[in-house]
């Protein structure tokens, strides 16, 4: 008989198939039984007749518990009361994994603690499948946004010796080279592969050692870095807006069934069209200062901060032209006013803060190597760096959008842990 998966029952209707996975409910009148069966791809609610079995089958029924792995057989069945609008009519039943009665997460609430414990776990409830399948459109979705536009993309290294932030950075011995850092960005390599190649993107895992314990902050993340040859500040903001444009809708045109399993407002996403608002900074902070913010010129601005600018707005707002000591050494330095740099942060709306972080690229071979000597790193670790500017040096700019951040806002989820399946936090490396 043949195996299919649950998503792909729709063309099976009046044939007997085999289906196999793990049991989520079951519930029995005496003499029909029901139970409902995830196998990762959706959910199957199979049906066991008393009369129509053998003595045997119905016993073997009466042993399943929560998660037991099992393959049933029978007649599928067009039933628009059936979760998916298909049933199974059991002629044949196996039990290939019994699962224990103490099977851990049970239908009932549990602490956010035991729930990360058990998270090889908790990632087969209905909600974690959600925000998985989320995920997985978003990353196709932003390598499909980049291929039609022509970008290659760049591998590049996660152990370096050079580092692109000021955030704390993960050590270890590299041989007989001495430390080596676990990559912050992509950024730096990306840059040498934009003057290669013209328009590029990164995509891959990046590292803080931050001792930050907030619903925003994650030890471990996945980022995407988009690098572009010729294009300036403003051009990076657009690209940006048709980015994160594209990202919405994406979800929404494919995974609308998954966000309203997560409860979400689907009007907050469809109001998602460019262009995104821009604020200057100094304009933020006499909003922020309208608003009670201490937060005075000069100073990065915070979560609460963030929220504060976001709350005037139902689209994402660009804060840019940040002063220069707020931000990291190789941003443009800002012709029309010195003390800032030619860069933007995109501030998600609903207080979901900054999900990008981007600036056009500090170009002039001496002012780089100034920055550099000024934040007191190490000059022979950036001389490749610098040859970018010695040998043919370009405008450029490039930005960095964190997809946990990303998947987080789109999802309506209160804290980044959920967004990844195994989260690494401060005071979390297990499971």
């Amino acid at each position: 008989m043949a195996f299919v998966r649950i998503s792909g029952l729709s063309s099976e209707a009046g044939k007997n198939v085999t289906v196999r996975g793990w049991v989520t409910t079951v519930r029995s009148s005496g003499k029909v039984a029901f139970l409902v069966l995830r196998d990762g791809t959706g959910l199957l609610q199979c049906v066991v007749v008393k009369t129509a079995v053998s003595p045997e089958l119905w016993e073997r029924f009466a042993q399943l518990t929560l998660e037991t792995s099992i393959a049933v057989s029978g007649e599928v069945r067009a039933d628009a009361r059936a979760p998916g609008g298909f049933e199974l009519g059991v002629s044949d039943l196996t039990i290939i994994g019994a699962s224990p009665l103490d099977y851990p997460i049970q239908p009932k609430e549990h602490g956010i603690d035991f729930l990360l414990d058990h998270r090889h776990l908790w990632l087969r409830s209905p909600r974690q499948r959600a925000i998985a399948s989320i995920r997985n459109e978003l990353e196709q979705a932003i390598h499909d946004f980049f291929y039609e536009r022509q970008f290659l993309r760049v591998d590049t290294p996660i152990l370096t010796a050079a580092i692109g932030e000021r955030s704390g950075l993960f050590s270890t011995e590299y041989f007989d080279e001495g430390n080596a850092y676990l990559a912050q960005t992509g950024q730096l390599y990306g840059e040498a592969a934009a003057a290669a190649w013209g328009k590029i993107y990164t995509f891959g895992p990046t590292f803080r050692a931050e001792k930050s314990k907030t619903r925003r902050h994650l030890t471990e993340f996945w980022m995407i870095e988009p690098e572009v040859a010729w294009n300036d500040s403003n051009d990076n903001m657009v690209l940006q807006e048709e980015l994160v444009s594209y990202l919405v809708r994406r979800t929404l045109s494919n995974r609308r069934a998954e966000l309203v399993e997560l409860e979400r407002d689907l009007s907050k996403l469809e109001s998602i069209k460019p262009p995104f608002v821009r604020l200057d900074y100094g304009e933020a902070i006499d909003l922020l200062r309208r608003k009670g913010s201490t937060t005075t010129w000069g100073e990065d601005l915070g979560a609460e901060d963030e929220s504060l600018i976001v709350a005037e707005y139902d689209k994402p707002v660009f804060v840019m032209n940040y002063p220069k000591e707020a931000k990291a050494f190789y941003m443009k330095e800002n012709p029309a006013d010195p003390r800032t740099v030619l860069c933007d942060d995109l501030l998600a709306p609903e207080g979901y803060g900054e999900i990008i972080g981007g600036s056009q690229r500090e170009d002039d071979y001496e002012k780089l190597r100034q920055r550099i000597v000024d934040e007191r790193l190490d000059l022979a670790s950036y001389e490749w760096y610098l040859d970018l500017r010695r040998y043919g040096t370009f405008v450029h700019a490039g930005f960095g959008i964190g997809l946990e951040r990303t998947i987080a806002w789109i999802c309506g989820l209160p804290h980044l842990r959920e967004a990844i399946a195994f989260p690494r936090m401060m005071h979390r490396l297990k499971p």
